[in-house]
């Protein structure tokens, strides 16, 4: 499908660890997009249907109707010509071919906005998060709260046992974690020193 609008277009990407509200946000920009009377469509991922298999869901449940596709590939497919601004939410699970499409679109005058992952459970650029953050215009980076700590966190901690890149979850198989907290991989420790009471600490 040949594109060809007399708007400028670019991308923005909103990346952070889970929890962190990537997707609350990428809502609230399509929404407002929605009340400029700007023409919008979602796309989300087949594989992300922990909350609903049409909609992109934010923790806290707010919600937008959104296309599945399979990948990337899929979304020109859908898309319709008129529309001025696309969201993508879940890009880290949309395949390689999501920068090509989000450069494409972005070139035809669409606002292209971006959501992902930018580290896996293993603390390791997620891609294809890093190209999409090296062509974007805007970049957003969220963070969530430690759920050991409090501290902010930038990390995704996965609590499950699996080597797949891919495991998709929500609340008990993954939380936050800050830089200090995260354990690449599994967590192997049920207690960090600096969290114990003082008189624990002088009993070990």
């Amino acid at each position: 499908m040949d594109i060809v609008t007399g708007h400028v277009g670019w991308i923005e990407v909103v990346c952070g660890p889970m929890f962190s509200g990537k997707s609350e946000e990428l809502i609230r920009r399509l929404r407002r997009a929605k009340i400029a009377r700007k023409r919008v469509q979602v796309f989300k991922p087949t594989i992300d249907d922990r909350y609903s298999t049409d909609e992109i869901v934010s923790h806290s449940d707010t919600r937008m109707q959104s296309q599945v596709v399979q990948d990337a590939g899929e979304i020109m497919r859908y898309l319709d010509w008129r529309t001025q601004v696309i969201g993508l939410d879940e890009a880290n699970f949309l395949g390689p071919r999501v920068v090509e499409i989000a450069q494409q679109l972005a070139d035809a005058g669409k606002q292209v906005i971006v959501a992902g992952l930018d580290t896996d459970y293993l603390g390791r650029p997620f891609p294809p998060m890093p190209e999409l953050l090296a062509l974007a215009e805007s970049i957003t980076k969220t963070l969530a709260i430690c759920m050991r700590c409090g501290n902010p966190a930038k990390h995704t901690q996965r609590l499950v046992e699996s080597e797949a890149l891919i495991v998709v979850g929500a609340a008990g198989m993954y939380e936050a974690r800050c830089r200090r907290c995260f354990e690449p991989g599994i967590p192997k420790q049920e207690h960090f020193d600096f969290m114990r009471p003082e008189r624990e600490k002088q009993q070990v």
